[in-house]
């Protein structure tokens, strides 16, 4: 049975009344006015909860048809259906124009209204949905949804920011898993393009000699295996925001036509003879140093500076481990909520440890190491150092005190070997390589010092 809350405003009481009693047998919240000034106060009062205003285009203070802009600005999310007892097809064709829905003559079977209203109705839910969806996901990709504060994500947080409200076309420079997409995802969301296409992506998943015809599209017929017409991810993202992940993966053609699509806001598909117009906004995403790769002749100096209008350098973890702390409490939820658990208990020690290791690849790293935490560590059970991977065990191991004369040959012996094993990913062979000894003498060692 339909739910929701329908206003319906009528100054013909016995007909209002019965319009009411019809709709609430079918499930309906009727919320009832007699008169313009009053329709507007309860709508005012209940625009959230509000589906469709149904209301008479003739009333003793205003006619439906010119408050039908006050109707919509009050209450966007709702729907209005118009109600008259001489309707005529002008008045209709302008109601329909402005925003009604529908556009009913009174006195029609209640069968006809009721199909009406619940259309409108369906139509009105469906877009409160949307509504929520939007809200959701641009609170997740906000910039108040970044976790930490160290002073390196905050400047690189200032500069999007600013960047954000403008069409600029942006750079974000930084190691693999720092975020970049993240940050990508949050100029989108900040900027007036938020209600249009983001379109992602990443350079270095396509075959270089397909990634023109992945960003560009192609006619059919253009090639051997061009069996339709395909849209291109820059006219997908017309509107919006195209985010070129790791794009120093582009050849040399592609960003001959990536520099002239930038200028021009047009490009001419494969197989094509007329140009494609668009209205894309540019966010452009390297681990590289593309300044360099411009100098070296690896990347076109005129498409970089077309592309670094405004840098942004999103900070490795090891730049700021003072947000490890927040970062792994925040993963832990997630994970947990994933799971249908309690949050993961951490030990201080393993805190001190995660804090302590380098995070080579960064925040997806961190991500990682919490999710199989949070699935192999058993409910209520305290996450210990030893639950860790070996490779944090070993960093935690040569940043800990030892009792041992930080002056004798032994302890520089154990630190160095420690270290090595670090670098070789704990693996023994590739150690004792590194080391230039023999393997069992390394397995020696590792016994002797406990590690």
């Amino acid at each position: 049975m339909p739910t929701g809350t329908i206003l319906l405003i009528d100054d013909e009481a016995v007909l209002r009344q019965a319009i009411a009693r019809t709709l609430e047998l079918e499930g309906y919240t009727v919320r009832q006015a007699p008169d313009a000034r009053r329709g507007l106060e309860e709508l005012r009062a209940h625009a959230e909860e509000v589906l469709v205003v149904l209301s008479d285009v003739k009333l003793p203070d205003g006619r439906g048809l010119d408050l039908l802009p006050r109707y919509r600005a009050l209450a966007p999310l709702a729907e209005v259906v118009l109600m008259t007892a001489y309707g005529t097809i002008a008045d209709g064709v302008r109601a329909m124009k402005e925003g009604a829905f529908d556009y009913l003559t009174k006195g029609d079977a209640d069968d006809q209204l009721v199909v009406v209203v619940d259309r409108a109705a369906d139509k009105a839910r469906l877009q409160h949905r949307v509504a929520a969806l939007e809200k959701k996901v641009g609170t997740q990709y906000s910039f108040d949804s970044m976790i930490g504060h160290a002073p390196a994500l905050e400047q690189a947080k200032t500069i999007a920011q600013q960047v954000a409200l403008t069409d600029a076309t942006v750079l974000l420079e930084g190691p693999t898993g720092a975020g970049k997409e993240l940050f990508a995802q949050a100029i989108h969301q900040g900027s007036p393009r938020r209600g249009k296409p983001f379109v992602a992506v990443n350079c270095s998943a396509f075959p270089k000699d397909l990634l023109e015809s992945e960003l560009f599209g192609y006619k059919k017929g253009a090639f051997t295996g061009a069996l339709t017409d395909k849209k291109g991810q820059m006219e997908e993202a017309s509107g919006g925001t195209l985010f070129l992940d790791e794009i120093g993966e582009l050849e040399a053609g592609a960003q001959a036509k990536l520099l002239r699509a930038l200028e021009t806001q047009e490009f001419t598909k494969l197989g094509d003879s007329k140009p494609t117009r668009v209205n894309v906004r540019l966010v452009a995403a390297t681990n590289r140093n593309l300044r360099q790769e411009a100098a070296d002749g690896h990347f076109r100096p005129d498409l970089y500076y077309r592309l670094s209008v405004v840098t942004v350098q999103v900070p490795a973890l090891s730049a700021r481990r003072a947000d490890v702390p927040a970062l792994v409490q925040h993963f832990a939820r997630q994970f947990a909520a994933k799971l249908r658990r309690q949050p993961l208990e951490i030990s201080s020690e393993a805190m001190q440890a995660l804090t302590a290791y380098p995070w080579p690849g960064n925040v997806r790293e961190l991500k990682n190491v919490l999710e199989r935490a949070s699935i192999l560590t058993p409910p209520n059970q305290l996450l210990t150092v030893d639950d860790l991977p070996v490779e944090i065990q070993l960093a935690a191991a040569a940043e800990a005190p030892t009792p041992d004369d930080p002056r004798s040959l032994r302890n520089a012996e154990k630190q160095h070997i420690q270290r090595i094993m670090l670098e070789a990913g704990s693996n023994k062979a590739e150690a004792a390589r590194m080391l230039g000894i023999a393997h069992t003498t390394l397995y020696r060692k590792l016994q002797e010092y406990g590690l």
